[in-house]
């Protein structure tokens, strides 16, 4: 009988434990989506009417992404797949070596975090009109941020 009780007490406890708890996955994306959520009608500000201080080795892989346009423009190209590519390739770079941090950060932040969607969604649908916006965005990235 004492076996019985306890096997159940283990069996309800397991239960009880496993229902409650996150795989170290979920709670990694769960942490990583609080710290860099913003809002999307968030306006970046300037740095008291100064443009903000991109870290040297984020800006290498920001201005990457920006030739790569540039280039795209002037060689009229069409194959929107492969730049689509070369820039997703640049964001997980620049992403994974974020070393900013403080106001400067949540400022690029309020630019990168619209940006990213903006390239996912070129990735999928890859028009001339989502590559106009993507020009457009390192217009405002050139605004705020040097």
């Amino acid at each position: 009988m004492l076996k019985i009780k306890i096997a159940l007490l283990a069996t309800f406890s397991l239960l009880l434990f496993s229902c409650n708890t996150k795989s170290k996955e979920e709670k990694a994306t769960e942490i990583k989506t609080e710290e860099h959520q913003h809002s999307e009608s968030e306006t970046i500000q300037l740095n008291n009417g100064e443009k903000w201080k991109v870290d040297d080795n984020m800006m290498i892989h920001i201005r990457n992404m920006e030739k790569e346009v540039v280039h795209f423009d002037q060689e009229k190209s069409t194959n929107y797949s492969l730049l689509a590519d070369k820039l997703k390739t640049n964001i997980d770079i620049l992403t994974s070596n974020c070393t900013m941090k403080g106001q400067a950060h949540d400022e690029l932040h309020k630019w990168l975090v619209p940006y990213i969607e903006l390239v996912d969604s070129f990735s999928k649908e890859k028009s001339a009109n989502q590559f106009t916006e993507i020009q457009n965005s390192f217009l405002t990235f050139n605004q705020y941020f040097k």
